[in-house]
């Protein structure tokens, strides 16, 4: 499975995703929201323990915290469970004394552990970074702009724990009312409609890139266009692509492609470390289309470049464009060097004009035969 930086929900569809296949004690999705029941039990939104957070970034908004009622325990939290027992990192927000509190638990405890008094407005966003050196505890009140709280030496176990870490949006207070704590925009701020779509196998991936537009770039443009694809990996059975568009421009704008209004659609790159690896990405639906003039970028990061990812392989030298398709080729020697998880996007790049044309996680199957 990938780095918790590729884990993400809006909570928006109503349903449990399948990432959060290890979910108890009676979790819900409504309303835009993972609603976790605040009881004598336990409860949680919970991946399976098949995640990485070596090199990983991840924010959640915390939308609403439990009430400490009579409770002498009452809590809700943020953490991301290693593959030994009492052994976990994140946040917990303790209803009882207001208190956010950092933590890097052994055995279930922290004697270190920073506590300052929670605000739920500054506090609003929560983030756990780790860079291979170090994990970073940060708040935000919009998941913009961000205030480091704690900087930790990374444990020995999060590099040791590769996919097999489980990230936990929990619940629970000793006694007092049952409440619940809620939680939004996991790692997105993005809070629009999911959308999900099933895609059928073809040899190869192709991109719809047909546009309606009603004038051209000399007048005032206006337009809709879709983008639907037929993803294909030769060692994968499933694959999905989707994106939604538009594109405006006014009467003193350059003349503007017709394609620089599609929005990126998602693609999974699945690369068996130390074999071959070759994917084309082909234009459909717009007969005579070519990408003459168009050069084509992609890289593969540990996280997203604006936190800070670090780049694990720059795919652009292996990049070729033939007419209406972009071919990826990987050498075996080329892909040796992958050694874990990341996200990736593939650009398209014409003078001022850049499309995002393909996003999402690049997931490494080690080699075992040397």
């Amino acid at each position: 499975m990938p780095s918790l930086s590729t884990l993400v929900d809006n909570f928006n569809d109503g349903v449990i995703a399948p990432d959060w296949g290890n979910s108890y004690g009676g979790v819900s999705e409504s309303g835009g929201l993972a609603h976790v029941p605040c009881t004598t039990g336990f409860a949680g939104y919970q991946t399976a323990y098949a995640w990485t957070l070596a090199g990983a970034s991840f924010f959640v908004k915390v939308a609403s915290v439990p009430a400490a009622s009579t409770a002498t325990e009452a809590y809700c939290g943020i953490l991301v469970n290693g593959d030994a027992s009492g052994t976990r990192i994140g946040f917990t927000i303790k209803a009882v004394g207001n208190l956010l509190r950092m933590q890097s638990d052994s055995g279930y405890f922290d004697p270190d552990a920073v506590e300052i008094t929670y605000d739920p407005v500054a506090h609003a966003f929560l983030r756990l970074r780790e860079d291979g050196s170090n994990v970073y505890w940060d708040t935000s009140p919009d998941g913009a702009t961000w205030t480091n709280r704690r900087t930790l030496a990374s444990p020995a176990w999060i590099a040791a724990a590769i996919d097999q870490c489980a990230l936990d949006l929990s619940a629970h207070r000793d006694a007092g009312t049952p409440d619940e704590a809620t939680y939004d925009l996991f790692n997105t701020l993005s809070n629009g409609a999911v959308h999900t779509a099933s895609a059928a196998l073809s040899a190869e991936t192709a991109l719809g890139a047909t546009a309606l537009v009603a004038a051209h770039a000399t007048a005032v443009l206006s337009a809709d266009s879709s983008l639907a694809a037929t993803p294909v990996l030769s060692a994968r059975a499933t694959a999905a692509l989707s994106a939604t568009a538009t594109l405006t421009a006014d009467a003193a704008s350059s003349t503007i492609p017709e394609v620089a209004g599609l929005a990126a659609g998602h693609f999974d790159l699945h690369i068996e470390q130390g074999a071959t690896y070759v994917q084309n990405f082909k234009v459909k639906d717009e007969p005579g289309f070519t990408w003459s003039g168009w050069t084509a970028r992609a890289q593969i990061r540990s996280a997203a470049a604006s936190e800070n990812g670090e780049l694990l392989l720059d795919l652009t030298p292996h990049l070729t464009i033939i007419g209406d398709t972009v071919r990826l080729a990987l050498s075996a020697a080329v892909t040796e060097t992958l050694t874990r998880n990341g996200v990736w996007d593939l650009e398209m790049v014409n003078g001022p004009h850049v499309v995002r044309l393909l996003e999402g996680r690049a997931v490494v199957s080690l080699e075992v035969t040397r």
